[in-house]
């Protein structure tokens, strides 16, 4: 799994690692640039042409890399022969398991195109029977595929170990599931499985690399956090678990855990979109819509501002339903991160909706997936 260690492959390191680092050094170079000779390759990672030339007949023997032919240039000398990654021999699926009413999946090719969907209802399943709708799920997708699959990834909501073991999804009925080992069973397939949170969060940083926290708003709410170009996962692998920090001292809704004023109580998507139904449609309700969507906004706000402030982050990103979350929610978040923290510390501090719409689970899924598989990203 890609816990504890950077996203991108970068320079060399010792001997008794080197090969299956310099196999994922070859990969990424060619992935990040696109067809490149072996000589160019070489250049790039700094190693021999001689230990180039062995790993790419490797990967090439593996399936993982292709020639495409000899470079059309007005160079001296034999035409040099291109090699890239085989992308259109190989697809990744995606499951997105976060939303309150559906499973959500896709097949991708390895630039991140979306080859075929699919998603299943969840029509308030728990339990094993939620675990029976993702496997139905994976069927349906691996019965789309046309190619190598390279691997699983899925992104679940709750606290996931780095094992694949979700250890807690309460809305899911889920305790110590082991869905990576399971699914690897059913499919004989490679399988990576991490929280939806953290998962988004790799979406946005391969678009977007620098520190950042990247908060996720569904059936609940959690955090993905990237720090120095590595994913922080915690002790228990609950980082970013920011749904039940009750926020403030003023009481507040009552939660699903049983405490008053969880930040989930007050912006989860089902909490919030019946909050706001409840108000009506007359033009007294309007403000009165604005002002439940803008203390939510403040009270996500609190919870970001020891966060920001610790990290010295720059970018906050939010996940989640735009209609809810961009407007007035935003507006009151940004408002009280700035009032909450030392001005000339984050006076650069960005906080936005990010450009994946709902498909930032599923296109962070296919980042862990190469991360995972080629130690790509």
């Amino acid at each position: 799994m890609f816990a504890g260690r950077a996203l991108r492959t970068s320079g060399k390191v010792l001997p008794e690692h080197a090969r299956s680092h310099n196999r994922a050094l070859v990969l990424q170079t060619l992935y990040s640039l696109g067809p490149q000779s072996r000589a160019d390759v070489a250049r790039e990672t700094g190693l021999t042409r001689v230990t180039i030339s062995d790993l790419v007949a490797e990967l090439i023997g593996d399936g993982l890399v292709v020639e495409l032919g000899q470079r059309e240039d007005a160079r001296p000398g034999k035409p040099a022969t291109l090699i890239d990654v085989d992308r259109a021999g190989h697809h990744v699926v995606a499951l997105d398991l976060s939303e309150h009413t559906r499973f959500r999946g896709a097949v991708l090719d390895l630039d991140g195109g979306v080859i075929a969907r699919a998603e299943v209802a969840l029509d308030g399943a728990t339990g094993e029977r939620a675990f029976e709708l993702v496997a139905e799920l994976l069927d349906g997708l691996l019965a789309l595929t046309t190619e190598h699959v390279l691997g699983i990834g899925v992104g679940s909501p709750g606290i996931v170990e780095p094992t694949g073991i979700v250890r807690a999804a309460p809305n899911l009925g889920w305790v110590d599931l082991p869905l990576q080992s399971r699914l690897q069973s059913a499919f004989h397939l490679p399988v990576h499985v991490a929280n939806d949170a953290d998962v988004a969060a790799l979406a946005e940083h391969a678009g977007a690399p620098g520190d950042l926290v990247l908060v996720k708003v569904g059936h609940g709410v959690g955090a993905g956090l990237i720090v120095g170009g590595r994913p922080v996962r915690g002790a228990g692998s609950a980082a970013g678990e920011i749904g039940h920090v009750v926020v403030g001292t003023d009481g507040g809704p009552r939660c699903a855990c049983g405490k008053d004023g969880c930040l989930e109580a007050w912006l989860a998507v089902p909490r919030l979109t019946a909050e706001l139904e409840s108000l009506g449609g007359t033009d007294a309700a309007a403000s009165a819509r604005e002002e439940t969507l803008r203390e939510a906004g403040r009270r996500l706000g609190i919870v970001l501002a020891p966060v920001v402030g610790a990290l010295n982050l720059s970018e906050v990103v939010l996940s989640g339903p735009t209609e809810l979350l961009d407007g007035p929610l935003l507006e009151a978040a940004v408002e009280t991160v700035r009032n909450r923290t030392m001005a000339e510390h984050h006076r650069d501090l960005r906080l936005r909706m990010t450009a994946h719409g709902q498909d930032i689970v599923l296109r962070g899924a296919a980042v862990m997936v190469l991360s995972g598989q080629l130690g790509v990203s």
